[in-house]
């Protein structure tokens, strides 16, 4: 198969994610001013894109808290440096069973689960240009949980996204997300061309193997606009993979911890890296503006 690769690629730092991570590096990012200056620092190091979760800044626990998501984008969107707003649209479809032999009711300290209008209410009032819709629903990692996201609950949060005139990009773990991505465009619930983010070696999702890979990769439209990631020790490995494939590339603290063995990273630090392979292998990082004229999006003022 002759290599079709990205020459024009666009970075995205997803900066702090909504994992247990809060307590394995002090460079993960917890309250709205830690993770608006960690998103600010990674795009004047090339980030064109940051994806944005929040945290409770006590614990760091995640939250869906639209206080602190507006806190964060109202920082990003005063400093001096441009950058696309992605904000997470994932939390509120987390269920933790009970045990095994009495799996109901679910494990209420864990479980969050919310509408669809909910769901996406931070979004609605931020504005951002792009945020995410997790495209199913599947095993994640911990023994009790699944992250849910039904067929219905997909069309509602997809109209509603489309309606505001934000881009969703969709977030596909496994290859039947990626055929439902598809089967939103086809009911006109998503516009076309639609853009993904592959998401790879997240467990139980698809794994991080190429031939994996490019069967995902293979399975995306022509004309859609896609970026990859996998985790830990893999992330860099898969920029130079993405771009080789002619995809477009995804770091941060939300999907890795390392710089290097024993080496703790900055967000800045793996934008950097990421960078730097890319520009080795040939290709140009492109910057925010440039990414808005290729995708379509519009920088707008929040409500």
């Amino acid at each position: 198969m002759p290599l079709t690769m990205n020459r024009d690629v666009f970075i995205t730092c997803a900066v702090t994610g909504s994992g247990g991570t809060q307590d394995r590096s002090p460079h993960v990012p917890r309250s709205p001013e830690e993770i608006a200056n960690s998103a600010i620092a990674a795009a004047k190091a090339g980030a064109a894109v940051v994806h944005c979760h929040v945290r409770d800044p006590k614990t760091g626990a995640p939250s869906r808290d639209k206080g602190l998501f507006r806190e964060v984008t109202d920082r990003i969107r005063d400093a001096e440096v441009d950058v696309v707003l992605n904000l997470t649209a994932g939390m509120g479809g987390d269920i933790i069973f009970g045990d095994v032999e009495n799996p109901l009711p679910v494990n209420e300290m864990g479980t969050d689960m919310a509408g669809a209008t909910e769901r996406v209410a931070h979004v609605a009032e931020c504005r951002p240009e792009i945020c995410t819709l997790d495209c199913g629903t599947m095993n994640f990692a911990e023994a009790d949980y699944v992250m849910t996201n039904t067929p219905g609950m997909l069309t509602a949060m997809g109209a509603m996204m489309t309606e505001l005139g934000v881009k969703p990009e969709i977030e596909a773990f496994d290859t039947g997300h990626l055929w439902y991505a598809k089967q939103l465009v086809k009911d006109g619930v998503l516009d076309s061309p639609a853009l993904v983010q592959l998401c790879m070696g997240v467990p139980w999702g698809a794994p991080n193997d190429l031939n994996t890979f490019m069967a995902m990769v293979n399975n995306i439209p022509d004309d859609w606009a896609w970026s990859a990631f996998s985790l830990g020790r893999d992330q860099m490995a898969y920029v130079a993979a993405s771009v080789l494939a002619g995809g477009n590339v995804r770091v941060g603290l939300e999907d890795n911890l390392m710089l290097d063995r024993g080496v703790l990273a900055t967000n800045e630090q793996l934008v950097a890296r990421a960078r730097e392979i890319i520009e080795r292998l040939g290709a140009k990082v492109i910057g925010p503006q440039e990414v808005r004229d290729k995708l379509g999006l519009t920088k707008r003022a929040p409500v």
